[in-house]
């Protein structure tokens, strides 16, 4: 996540519909990745505020905007659909006659185009589901668990990912991380891990990255249903923190796959946010052994993995004093997970993976952005 701002100077953020300050209109162009002031086109149009490309494109506000989703994306023009690309995503929703569902969807759908902006800055594809000949593509059903019928389980499965909509009650979650013994639990969190899956099948299943994958994670033609069972009745191996980036990854490599990947995204978007805004942490009192080259995947070498290393050796400073925070304000953990070198080799495999497939290697760190004592 980028920091933006409106015409009138004003700070306003991916969610908001409105300039607080000037009151104008805002809207997210997928096409240009830009978000910030509309103005009318005529017909119903509208166009980005100062869009200096020639002809200015044209947008139709998406159909979901006044709607309970409260989507602020642009639809091109040109394009016949009445809804946004993060809205077509969407397969199905609760009755939203029913008792909190308009603020869980609200909060699931507004957590969704934060990721899908993510995704796109990797130049990863999206493709909703049949939508075009070939590959299912990707689709989200937002469910209830209702009386007398099966309870909803959140997961993925061929491409369709399931969210059981009371992930947007923080005392759901709460039991349920408590119940699990999770360190952490969100709905931004789910739908990074679910989208871990199906980004598995989209650049991994069939590519020359599944050996290296079997290599690195483990073979996951290995019986799920077995791992399963085992995790939960026995729990993860005594040594999974040297290993794993988190105990449900020590679950089967699928799990692992689609922790890392989560951890991959949550720490891309977060430094993403935190360079944006342009927090400074070269003065921080904090000495830490960084990781070195030798942590790679393949102890790789050239200038991407060089910054992939300043990135994990930032994260690690950042997120250290950013839990200290936390504790001052009696909050839980910011990031309750600690790093270890076998982690880190799985999250420059995925970053080796992503980057290849969408070119969009790591980013150079600004300086302020450092690891002390490095």
């Amino acid at each position: 996540m980028k920091a933006f701002s409106c015409t009138c100077g004003q700070p306003v953020f991916f969610h908001n519909l409105h300039c607080l300050a000037c009151g104008r209109e805002l809207g997210y162009d997928a096409t240009a990745r830009t978000f910030g002031a509309i103005e009318p086109a005529g017909a119903g149009l509208w166009a980005r505020t100062g869009d200096a490309r020639d002809p200015v494109p044209r947008f139709r506000a998406c159909a979901h905007r006044p709607a309970v989703a409260a989507c602020n994306w642009l639809v091109p023009a040109n394009e016949p659909e009445a809804v946004c690309l993060s809205c077509r995503l969407t397969r199905t929703i609760p009755p939203l006659d029913r008792p909190k569902n308009a603020d869980r969807l609200r909060d699931i759908e507004s957590a969704k185009r934060r990721v899908l902006f993510a995704l796109q800055n990797l130049n990863l594809p999206i493709e909703p589901r049949g939508e075009r000949d070939g590959p299912a593509g990707l689709a989200f059903d937002f469910l209830e668990s209702l009386p007398g019928e099966p309870g909803v389980m959140t997961g993925h499965a061929s491409g369709l990912i399931t969210i059981n909509v009371a992930e947007a009650d923080d005392d759901y979650r709460e039991q349920n991380r408590e119940g699990l013994r999770e360190p952490y639990r969100t709905v931004l969190g789910h739908l990074r891990h679910e989208l871990g899956h199906y980004y598995w099948d989209v650049l991994v299943r069939d590519s020359e990255w599944l050996e290296p994958y079997r290599e690195l994670f483990g073979d996951e033609r290995a019986s799920y249903g077995d791992a399963l069972n085992r995790h939960y009745q026995q729990g993860p191996p005594p040594d999974w923190a040297n290993r794993y980036i988190s105990s449900y990854s020590a679950m089967h490599p699928w799990e692992d796959w689609a922790e890392t990947w989560a951890h991959f995204l949550h720490i891309r978007s977060t430094l993403e946010t935190v360079t944006s805004y342009g927090l400074d942490t070269s003065h921080t009192p904090l000495r830490v052994t960084p990781f070195t080259r030798d942590v790679l995947y393949r102890h790789g070498g050239g200038a991407p993995d060089e910054e992939f290393l300043k990135w994990i050796n930032a994260w690690v400073v950042l997120t250290a004093t950013l839990n200290e925070v936390s504790r001052s304000m009696g909050q839980p953990d910011i990031y309750p997970f600690v790093m270890n070198g076998a982690a880190v080799t799985k999250l420059h495999f995925v970053n080796t993976v992503v980057s290849m497939r969408g070119n969009a290697a790591t980013a150079p760190l600004p300086e302020t952005l450092s690891t002390p004592g490095a």
